[in-house]
């Protein structure tokens, strides 16, 4: 455990100081929404290459300069082969917490999902009553095995938060990255109003608009792109390397995924249905097809859209329209199968995971067709993505 916390030794996090020596930097805004009121069980989750670590690292820096760096446990769960493993490392933590005399502990647990059953060592161990004045978060690379897993907490999570850390969005990206404060949305019937504010900016905006569509929100391949003046096989390597393990691990095939994948690229953001893929693809039937469009929904490498209704209502049995979540996912996946990116699809994507992060989303077509469709407190607003001049 020394290891992992040098602070309990008087020296400083190699992780942080790695951090704190960056030329381009920022400190997630979800750092403020976990909760280390005591009994706490925080689940983090996020798409891998996000910067959960980082926010733990953040938080943790945080916390040493305000309680007995004692008080602080992490651990990197990459290690453990079992929950036992995990239950005995926390119990030895416990232990010696008692004779510090800390009363209130924070304790974080990395890549737990890397544990099978790791939830059995906590859910124990807050039944027993031995994490009663402790602040617990945990996070996982494998998002949706992490969320799936809070099913086994009922009525133990305490003030716990679900905390999702997501690319940073483009908005997010002006403030932290670019430098500067566009004016904000409220509601959408303010949009126009918005837009207008925010043509100080114009320049600035459309600068950092076709950077971002490089770099997406992840920061290695925004500080690959600010230091470098390119995004480099590091980040992409990274990330593809983290999904596919992910789907992997979910059972999936890893070319049967790489054609659903084309196939989504091919589509360039027209409505699908599953039938339409399977038939597209080596998959035998539309529920396989749906089974890997979902595990790349689950990992947050997807958004989905449905068809809506001009009331707003959702109709799921119609053909749906699927974007990728973010635009290096989209840029990576397509380098991954030898796909062409269409800007138009690329751009599409873009503002419906956006949109989507925020409102119910969803499309709708007729003899035209409305890109996406937004309710908000009962009002439908549609939103036409054009590219070019």
């Amino acid at each position: 455990m020394e290891r992992w916390n040098p602070w309990w030794r008087g020296d400083p996090d190699p992780a942080y100081l790695a951090w704190s020596k960056l030329k381009v930097r920022w400190v997630p805004d979800e750092l403020e929404q976990i909760s280390l009121k005591p009994f706490s069980l925080n689940f983090l989750s996020g798409p891998r290459q996000v910067g959960k670590t980082t926010l733990l690292k953040l938080l943790i820096n945080r916390l040493l300069n305000q309680v007995d760096p004692k008080a602080v446990l992490y651990i990197s769960c990459d290690e453990f082969s079992s929950f036992k493993e995990v239950g005995e490392t926390l119990d030895e933590y416990l232990r010696s917490r008692d004779l510090w005399g800390i009363e209130t502990s924070y304790i974080f647990l990395d890549e737990v999902t890397f544990v099978e059953e790791w939830w059995r060592a906590v859910k124990a161990r807050i039944d027993d009553g031995s994490l009663t004045d402790s602040s617990v978060t945990v996070t996982g690379s494998a998002s949706m095995e992490l969320l799936k897993h809070r099913e086994m907490f009922p009525g133990r999570r305490g003030y716990g938060k679900d905390v999702v850390m997501r690319p940073l969005s483009f908005h997010t990206y002006l403030v932290k990255v670019a430098g500067i404060k566009p004016a904000t949305i409220e509601g959408l019937d303010s949009l126009e109003k918005v837009v207008d504010a925010n043509k100080l900016y114009s320049q600035t905006i459309a600068r950092s608009f076709r950077t971002y569509l490089e770099t997406g929100g992840f920061p290695l391949a925004i500080r690959e792109m600010t230091e470098y003046g390119r995004v480099g096989e590091e980040s992409r390597r990274a990330l593809l390397d983290g999904l596919r393990g992910d789907w992997l691990r979910a059972g999936k095939s890893e070319g049967t995924m790489k054609e659903v994948i084309s196939y989504l690229l091919e589509a360039r953001a027209a409505p699908v249905s599953w039938l339409s893929i399977a038939k597209e693809t080596s998959i035998a039937s539309p529920n396989t097809a749906r089974s890997y469009v979902e595990v790349l929904k689950d990992l947050m490498a997807v958004t989905i859209l449905n068809f809506m209704d001009p009331s707003g209502r959702t109709i799921h049995r119609k053909n749906r329209k699927i974007h990728f979540a973010d635009p290096f996912i989209h840029k990576t996946l397509a380098s991954y199968c030898g796909e062409v990116v269409y800007e138009d699809a690329l751009i599409e994507g873009v503002v419906a995971s956006h949109l989507a992060r925020r409102y119910n989303t969803g499309y709708w077509r007729n003899k035209s067709e409305v890109d996406c469709a937004v309710v908000e407190e009962g009002e439908i607003y549609g939103f036409e993505v054009k590219t070019g001049v």
